[in-house]
């Protein structure tokens, strides 16, 4: 059983994303501690809010350097709605800051035009690109729930699914080891399970190596 870490910095959806990765066969990791997080077989970096905030928070605890340090071992990570805009440089949300710079691209508000709410709250459909080990299984049209009122506008390389808002929006990135998804997973009913049972497979993948010295 693969032991993911979710990032405790005081602005994750934690319980949800902890109940999805026990269905999904992992061992929950909750922690502040960037120590604790490094020793897990792959991390999840969940979030709600401003990202200035989340951003300083990952700075002060030290969870930040934890998570590159995670992505530099190349064991995964999956940042999740607002942890998924932190794995990019930078955004315009509030006074900005710098994200993690995991993946190229930055973050960007939604446009209020065209009669559509900001922020975009609601079921969209979602259409894959191109093969994923994080959308495996998932079909092209699943609908998959999303709370935001930013967007990463990623590296075209990078972006594997897409969802309509007024524009077409990158729903789901994925470079290597690193991906992300703006829809919350934990909220997106077998769909968004079958995300964290794909990303706990590729966490399973490293336990015997990893733990074998």
């Amino acid at each position: 059983m693969p032991r993911v870490g979710v990032c405790d910095y005081g602005v994750g959806n934690l319980r949800s994303v902890e109940r999805a990765l026990r269905v999904s066969g992992a061992e929950p990791v909750i922690s502040s501690d960037p120590a604790a997080i490094i020793d897990c077989d792959g991390v999840v970096l969940p979030g709600v809010g401003a990202f200035s905030v989340a951003a300083r928070a990952l700075q002060d605890t030290g969870l930040g350097d934890a998570v590159r340090e995670l992505a530099r071992r190349e064991r995964p990570v999956l940042g999740v709605c607002l942890g998924h805009q932190l794995l990019f440089e930078g955004s315009d949300e509030g006074h900005g800051g710098e994200g993690l710079a995991l993946l190229r691209g930055h973050v960007m508000r939604l446009p209020a035009e065209r009669g559509l709410k900001v922020p975009h709250m609601g079921w969209n459909t979602i259409t894959t690109l191109r093969a994923s080990s994080l959308l495996e299984g998932i079909a092209s049209g699943a609908h998959m729930y999303f709370v935001h009122s930013y967007a990463a506008v990623p590296d075209p390389a990078d972006t594997v699914a897409v969802t309509e808002y007024g524009d077409e929006l990158a729903a789901a990135v994925e470079r290597g080891t690193v991906m992300g998804t703006q829809f919350h997973p934990e909220k997106s009913g077998a769909s968004g399970l079958r995300v964290y049972a794909n990303f706990v497979s590729l966490c399973s993948v490293r336990v015997p190596a990893q733990r074998a010295g």
